[in-house]
């Protein structure tokens, strides 16, 4: 058997298919986010990030930074092993403490990311509850659908965002049998919100639990960041949260938040936190701080928001093809892998500017995009600047503007295309 060839075969398949993934060499420059070094071929160069998931810029802040420093000074840059083997250090108790009061939960739990969270947290639950049956968006990220997958429970998958359809399946199963409705409040390749209220009231009604998964919300949305749940006033009838600490916050790591019950049985039942590493000390540090920053402070909010907004004006002004989007997701459709890479490229190599190409089976064939994702720190000079390189490089390509090939034919994402762009591929690649 010749097995490098196999694994050969796979990457050129991915080469054929133009849906390679590069990732570029980048330094990003503390105290000047969005800026960054990129390397290539010996050359360093500064360009500016447009797509990172850093949306506040907290990973640069200053007391982000110096609260992980000084952890790390005092504890060392390790946790020392699981915390079943190692114990809990006791900057994960704070941080635990932190979330859960954000959320309004009576406890929370730590993971090392977001997608061991979600496989985790969803897989135990099911698990415990006898014959549960688990109903999961269509759009749901790869790390839920794992989760579902994993808990070997009986799954439904309803269309996105679609309440009819979800109800028609709550009806069909009995009121005694343990349901788990899953979904996302942020979807993050088209930037729309879930109706959670209706969902709850759908729980509810057909005696439900809720899981919510608030990564791509978490320190963005509500008066304390605690997400869109918390911005529409319904923490309290969601029976998990979870989120993460590698987005709005900052650093690095996943977490849920729940009763104390719920989370004591997660702790002592999923292999994806019993038998991992715990978060180190430093960063757990670092987090709290985030955390308790972004609780007190809104200035990092509204910036964002002003340049999300400025965003997608300038860029819709332009003739530039922007995908409808709720929140500070800002993409852009290009509609084919190759010139979503040439794209990229040209941005990058021509223009200083780095967004990632997003193509299948992140999002479906047919609607790659760039994905855009302003911070407070992209001013109106940066955001300028984008628009500019934008229609220069869309000339280049040879890509449509909004309205030039027909004029009637919709954007997918939008209700005249049928709702959203994307679609369930198990799994989706979606980061």
């Amino acid at each position: 058997m010749d097995y490098q060839s196999i694994f050969a075969e796979a990457i050129a398949a991915l080469h054929a298919e133009k849906r390679y993934r590069v990732f570029a060499d980048l330094e990003r420059i503390a105290g000047r986010y969005p800026y960054a070094l990129w390397r290539q071929d010996g050359d360093t160069r500064e360009i500016v990030v447009w797509c990172s998931n850093d949306y506040l810029g907290m990973g640069q802040h200053d007391a982000v930074v110096t609260a992980m420093t000084d952890a790390a000074r005092r504890m060392g840059v390790g946790a020392g092993g699981t915390r079943n083997i190692s114990g809990t250090n006791h900057p994960l108790v704070d941080l635990e403490a932190e979330l859960a009061d954000l959320h309004g939960k009576e406890a929370a739990l730590v993971f090392t990311s977001g997608f061991v969270s979600n496989e985790a947290a969803i897989s135990t639950i099911a698990k415990m509850l006898p014959d549960c049956v688990i109903l999961s968006d269509e759009l749901n990220h790869a790390s839920m659908i794992e989760g579902v997958r994993r808990s070997g429970a009986q799954k439904f998958i309803f269309r996105h965002n679609d309440l009819d359809h979800l109800e028609d399946i709550l009806k069909a199963q009995s009121m005694v049998r343990p349901k788990l409705i899953a979904f996302e409040s942020v979807y993050s390749m088209d930037g729309d919100v879930a109706p959670i209220e209706q969902i709850a009231d759908l729980a509810d009604k057909y005696g439900a639990m809720t899981y919510l998964d608030e990564v791509h919300a978490v320190g963005m949305y509500g008066p304390r960041g605690g997400g869109i749940a918390e911005r529409d006033q319904v923490m309290d009838r969601i029976d998990v949260i979870e989120g993460t600490l590698a987005k709005a916050f900052g650093t690095l790591g996943g977490y849920v938040t729940a009763s104390q019950v719920i989370i004591d049985t997660i702790r002592s039942y999923a292999p994806g936190f019993i038998f991992t590493t715990a978060l180190p000390p430093a960063i757990a540090s670092a987090a709290t701080r985030s955390i308790q920053h972004l609780k007190a402070s809104n200035s990092e909010r509204e910036a964002q928001q002003r340049a999300v907004a400025r965003t997608k004006a300038s860029l819709t002004a332009a003739g530039l093809p922007v995908m409808p989007s709720e929140t500070h997701i800002v993409p852009v459709l290009v509609g084919n892998a190759d010139q979503c890479k040439q794209a990229s490229d040209l941005l990058l190599q021509d223009h200083g500017i780095y967004i990632q190409p997003i193509n299948y089976p992140t999002v479906p064939r047919g609607s790659e995009r760039l994905r855009i994702t302003p911070t407070p720190f992209h001013n109106d000079e940066l955001i300028d600047g984008l628009v500019l390189a934008l229609t220069e490089v869309w000339d280049r390509v040879g890509l449509p503007f909004a309205g030039a090939s027909d004029g009637d034919t919709p954007l997918p994402g939008t209700a005249a295309a049928g709702g959203n762009a994307r679609v369930a591929v198990f799994p989706p690649a979606g980061g």
